[in-house]
């Protein structure tokens, strides 16, 4: 394994294939590094723009310690990846971030216990393992509240709402799963998300952490629908909510990138929902409206080449384009590109379906104000 930075014209290997890791390929790519990648689809958005393409399991491990062998770091896209196959990698190759932050992070039993053990903000909760658990977390937390499930949570997926005239024996019979999380039900103001990067530690013994402009976002049937930064929200809430984040990936010790969503109640606590580590949705604006993006911030943090600059250069708006959007045929892009400041972003997938994420926009302008007007005819256009 290599020590000391990774400089472009090495190698660097993806774990996934979905649209965080094709834009992360193409900040590689800017920056004269080669990529390979290891997804079980053929045609994966990365694989498009990458040197090689695996397409494998993740469990198929001498395929995967082939892979190891022609790169010289190797990060991941997407929390969804088996242990085993991380364990495989770790004695042949340096894995950024590490394989215990995601361990952590893929299960959100883990997590909320991690978060809360840390003494970090998190809305109440109890780990459920059967009917009768359930009925006590229930009990103890009230109603609303929500049972997730532990694994393979993104999206609203695996979340039932629980209300007082709520079946508990049919919600774990629907459930389908030996554990759950029943969590407290939070009657926020505002969602904000913060993407943080974290380098690898110098001569001096200090750890660079850089965290990028907090974002508001609103989401629709559990979707991030839209992303606005900067946020318009108190600059004493929006540094709070960087410093959670830069204490989480320290505690956690990231290597790479850490998304940290909250909840912003309104008592104006921060309350963290999730994290992810790794680029998110909602640091796409990063891409056009940052000195540095969060994919380059990836690429440099996992390199361990100095992090870049965050700086905002304008405010930006970003829209999520789901599959309903070609459900009337392919959009009118020449229009849509017609519009003052409007950047799109699609992600190479071939087949549209409701829900499924296939690309976004980022609107720049002058002020959030203009951007939310523009975004208004970009919506007619795209007949929403």
């Amino acid at each position: 394994m290599k020590t000391g930075p990774i400089l472009p014209g090495s190698t660097i290997g993806c774990l996934g294939g979905g649209q965080l890791g094709r834009m992360f390929a193409l900040a590689a790519r800017k920056m004269g590094y080669r990529v390979h990648t290891v997804d079980p689809t053929p045609d994966s958005p990365t694989g498009q723009i990458s040197d090689r393409e695996y397409n494998v399991p993740f469990t198929e491990i001498p395929t995967l310690l082939k892979f190891a062998e022609g790169v010289d770091v190797v990060t991941y896209e997407f929390e969804n990846i088996p242990v085993e196959a991380l364990d495989a990698l770790v004695p042949y190759v340096t894995l950024r971030p590490g394989r215990d932050v995601l361990y952590t992070t893929q299960n959100r039993r883990r997590e909320k216990e991690f978060l809360q053990g840390n003494n970090f903000p998190v809305a109440p909760f109890r780990v459920v393992t059967s009917e009768t658990e359930l009925r006590e977390a229930v009990s103890a937390l009230g109603c609303p509240c929500v049972l997730k499930t532990a694994d393979f949570g993104y999206d609203g997926k695996g979340q039932q709402k629980i209300a007082y005239e709520t079946d508990l024996a049919e919600v774990w019979r629907r459930h389908g799963a030996a554990a759950g999380v029943v969590e407290a039900w939070v009657p926020f103001a505002a969602e904000l998300s913060v993407v943080v990067g974290r380098g690898v530690k110098g001569a001096d013994d200090e750890t660079p952490v850089v965290a990028f402009p907090p974002t508001l976002n609103e989401h629709e049937n559990h979707i991030l629908a839209t992303s606005v930064a900067p946020a318009p929200l108190a600059a004493s809430i929006l540094a709070r909510a960087q410093t959670i984040a830069s204490e989480i990936a320290a505690r956690l010790d990231v290597t790479g990138l850490l998304a940290v969503e909250f909840f912003l109640t309104r008592r104006g606590d921060l309350l963290v929902n999730e994290l992810a580590p790794r680029p998110h949705n909602s640091g796409h604006y990063s891409f056009d409206a940052c000195v540095t993006s969060q994919f380059e911030q990836q690429l440099r943090a996992v390199c361990g080449l100095p992090l870049g600059d965050t700086r905002l250069l304008s405010p930006v708006l970003m829209h999520n384009l789901l599959g309903d959007v070609w459900e009337k045929g392919t959009p009118d892009w020449p229009a849509l590109l017609a519009l003052p400041g409007l950047r799109l972003h699609l992600y190479g997938k071939s087949e549209p379906r409701r829900g499924r994420k296939m690309g976004h926009y980022c609107i720049l302008s002058s002020s959030l104000d203009q951007a939310w007007e523009i975004d208004e005819q970009a919506q007619k256009i795209l007949g929403r």
